[in-house]
């Protein structure tokens, strides 16, 4: 069974990506928060990390750096519905600073899915 962290600050979002996962049979946890987020990989590191970019506390550029140096060997999707920013620049960037994949909001459960499958 795969280990995956959900962290994304939007509750709904964050219970749909857990909730879609969990019906393909992996084993989720979720987050609201980057803190949060790397406290859950801390305690149990998972096979993969999917994080949204833009969250009031530690965003997730901050979050994919630090995942990146302290556990090397798991794998990122990094998610992103924009903002004030260019969401294409956000998942650029986020791929630049460790992302496996990148995910634009909305992405569809298929979409999802393989791109868990493809860092399997």
């Amino acid at each position: 069974m795969v280990s995956i962290v959900v962290i994304d600050d939007e509750p709904v979002v964050c219970d749909t990506i857990t909730e879609m996962l969990q019906k393909a049979g992996h084993d989720v946890r979720s987050a609201s928060d980057g803190n949060v987020g790397i406290k859950l990989c801390q305690e149990q590191p998972p096979h993969i990390v999917i994080t949204d970019i833009i969250m009031p506390e530690k965003e997730g550029i901050e979050t994919i750096r630090e995942l990146t140096k302290d556990y090397p060997d798991i794998r990122i999707i990094a998610i992103s519905g924009g903002g004030r920013i260019d969401n294409t620049d956000l998942l650029r960037i986020a791929g630049h600073f460790g992302a496996h994949k990148i995910l634009e909001k909305p992405f569809s459960r298929a979409d999802l899915l393989e791109a868990v499958d493809d860092l399997l």
